[in-house]
Formats: C-alpha cells, sequence, structure tokens
C-alpha cells in the first residue's frame, strides 16, 4: 500500500498528462476551444458523459491542474478556479443562493466581500447578518428559518482575529448550514478548514499562492454536490481563470510550503519587535502568546501567517506620517507577495464601510496592517522602525 505523499510533495508532483512531447513541465493551454474525434465524442462531451475539455469558460487543462492541486492541499472533493478572489465569492454565493434566503456572516470581513453582501444581494432580496467573530456564543441568534450559509474569515482582514474551527464545524452542522470559510490568509499550508466540518474553502489565489503580485485568480474547492452547483452557475457566467493565470498560479504552489515558512518566521520576528516597540499601542500576530485566540491558534494553524496587525500610537496622522515615511516596504492594497506591503486599511481597502462598521470590526484609524514579506528580516524591522520613530 503506497503511502499518502507528504503537501511539499503534492504541490510539486500533482500535475495533468504529459503530451505526446514528454514534457517536464505543464505546458500553457492558450487555446479557446478543444477538438473531438467524431460527432459521437462531441456531443458525449456536451452532454456530460465523459470529461473531454469542451471551451476554455468551462475547463481548460492549466486550470484543472491547479484545482486539483488545491483540492488535494485543503482535503476537498472537488473544485472551481475564477478569474480573481472576488469573483470565487461572487460566484459560489450567487451559484447557492436564491431570493428570500438569508446570510449569516462574520463582521470582520475583506471591504468588496461587504458590498457584496450590503449593496449587490439586497437587490435579490438576499439578506446577510453580521456576527461578532470575538463572542461566537451570540451566532444562534442570528439564526433565521431561511438562514442558508454561515461564512467566516480566519484570520480575519485586516484585523487578524480568529474562530475556532471546530467549534464552529459542530455549530454549522447542528443548524445545518452551509460553512463557507475563506482560508486566504492561512493558505491550505497552514490550515485545512474542511478537516473542521467546512463544507466550501474560498481562497484569492492573487495573494500567497501567486506570492509575487503578478497574477490574479481565486479558487473554492470543497464538497462535490455543492460544486457542481458553483460550476454550473459560472459555466453561464463566465468568471472563470483564463489558462495563462493558472499556470502561473500552479505553478507558484509548487514552493508555497517554503515560502510560507518564510513569511511566518518574519512574520513572527516583526510581530515580537513591534510589541516592545514604543510607538506601538498594540499588535496582533495569530501566534503571540498575547492574541486573545493563541491557543485556538496553536491548535488549528501550522504557524501564525505572514499578517502582522498593529496600533500607532496618536492615530491617523501619526499613521499618515508613518506610511510617508516608508523606504523599502511597498504601499500598495495587495498582499502575500514576496515584497512587504504596509497599508492603512481604514483610508483604503475598508474606506467604503461606514466610519460605525469600521469600529464595529476594531478597524480604527491606527491601524496599520502588514503583509510581511521574504526579504531579510532585519531590514523589514529596519525600514518599519525608522518609519516610526520619524511619525512623532
Amino acid at each position: 500500500m503506497s503511502q499518502e505523499k507528504k503537501f511539499e510533495t503534492q504541490a510539486i508532483r500533482t500535475q495533468i498528462a504529459t503530451t505526446s512531447a514528454q514534457e517536464h513541465a505543464t505546458p500553457l493551454y492558450l487555446t479557446s476551444s478543444f477538438l473531438y474525434q467524431d460527432a459521437e465524442e462531441m456531443r458525449a462531451a456536451f452532454a456530460g458523459e465523459n470529461d473531454k475539455n469542451i471551451y476554455s469558460r468551462f475547463t481548460n487543462p492549466n486550470y484543472q491542474e491547479l484545482v486539483d492541486k488545491v483540492c488535494l492541499m485543503e482535503g476537498a472533493e472537488a473544485g472551481y478556479a475564477f478569474a480573481t478572489g472576488m469573483s470565487a465569492i461572487f460566484s459560489t454565493f450567487a451559484a447557492l443562493l436564491s431570493a428570500g434566503d438569508h446570510v449569516v456572516s462574520c463582521r470582520s470581513i475583506f471591504g468588496s466581500t461587504h458590498t457584496v453582501f450590503q449593496k449587490i444581494f439586497p437587490k435579490w432580496q438576499i439578506e446577510t447578518t453580521y456576527v461578532d467573530i470575538k463572542t461566537p456564543a451570540s451566532w444562534q441568534e442570528a439564526i433565521q428559518p431561511n438562514t442558508k450559509v454561515l461564512y467566516v474569515e480566519t484570520p480575519t482582514n485586516p484585523g487578524v482575529d480568529l474562530v475556532d474551527l471546530a467549534w464552529l464545524g459542530k455549530f454549522a452542522k447542528q443548524n445545518e448550514l452551509i460553512l463557507i470559510v475563506d482560508n486566504c490568509f492561512a493558505t491550505p499550508y497552514l490550515q485545512q478548514p474542511i478537516k473542521y466540518g467546512a463544507d466550501l474553502v474560498i481562497h484569492s489565489a492573487t495573494k500567497f499562492m501567486d506570492g509575487q503580485g503578478r497574477v490574479m485568480g481565486g479558487v473554492t474547492v470543497g464538497r462535490q454536490d455543492l460544486i457542481d452547483e458553483v460550476y454550473a452557475f459560472s459555466r453561464s457566467a463566465g468568471p472563470a481563470i483564463s489558462p495563462f493565470n493558472a499556470w502561473v498560479i500552479s505553478k507558484s504552489l509548487e514552493t508555497l510550503g517554503l515560502r510560507m515558512d518564510r513569511h511566518c518566521d518574519n512574520a513572527l520576528k516583526l510581530a515580537q519587535f513591534l510589541e516592545g516597540h514604543e510607538r506601538v499601542a498594540w499588535v496582533k500576530y495569530p501566534f503571540l502568546p498575547s492574541h486573545p485566540m493563541h491557543e485556538v491558534a496553536k491548535k488549528q494553524m501550522k504557524a501564525g501567517g505572514g499578517m502582522v496587525s498593529f496600533g500607532i500610537k496618536g492615530g491617523a496622522e501619526n499613521g499618515k506620517q508613518f506610511l510617508n515615511n516608508i523606504a523599502m516596504c511597498s504601499l500598495t492594497a495587495n498582499l502575500g507577495d514576496s515584497r512587504t506591503i504596509v497599508t492603512h486599511p481604514w483610508s483604503t481597502t475598508h474606506a467604503k464601510l461606514s466610519e460605525e462598521e469600521r469600529q464595529k470590526v476594531d478597524i480604527t484609524p491606527e491601524l496599520i496592517r502588514v503583509s510581511t514579506g521574504l526579504e531579510h528580516v532585519d531590514d523589514i524591522i529596519a525600514d518599519i522602525d525608522q518609519a516610526l520613530n520619524k511619525a512623532f
């Protein structure tokens, strides 16, 4: 009996079948459509009776390799790859929800996801109730007879808060809800929500999966029956990833484990440095003992991830000065890059939320989000230190 291969080996060795050219690396399949041997093979393909590719809006070998890898990493039955992380989120919900359905979501979510829940879905009579990720005991009150989906990010964006996945899986099952987990911050290398009862897991592959800020993509994996619905919707709606982007991300996944080890090591050292800095009011990082959910983090995550959040003393004005004094790190709204990125969520990624909505999820004017990169940690710390000191 063959032994199941380890994560890193699966990430490298999971490839589609070679062609007659016997290439060692998967080639790019830059084609819109595919050929058939005869009319019967073509008919069977369109009827779903064989696994032949039809059209790259539906399937493509590069797309399939990416999905196969993420399914193995997450322990999922099936999946679908999208053009962006937000197209994965929107299409997954749109495929599963109907007018009159209700969603319960943690309040701490990405700004664009909030916009979908609050601005777009109400047009289709789909309502969302937010719950506080810090007080899961109160979530039962949010469940309604028409509640269909429970959605969370863990760790959250940008506050790096957590929810206990073991508790969450049981809660969803008890209430007969479809549990969807955004696993973007942790990646499947650090955390596999399906083990704890998640039905679907969503990733913005633009982030740590690509890892170098080059291409965009999204992936949803999980239960076969649910993915069948996602596929049926997406086949007509057309949010599929391009073959090129799928190829880039699939190749990037070969080094995900190596990269995440370095991201985590650098992030922990940065968080420890910030915790002792006189200009810093507070620090949140899952593997710091001071994190409120530190014990949960150690239970469900292999390491703490690459994201650190902290509050700069003096609020928004000092935060602005801090950003203006950054010399090496990048000022941009992306994350999960090989380069360290510093962001001010209050004025950028979550600016579309009202002040009250931002305050409710602890997105305050002093909050700084750091996506810790792969540079030498001494250089990362030196840049952030000098920028903090110049801000006062």
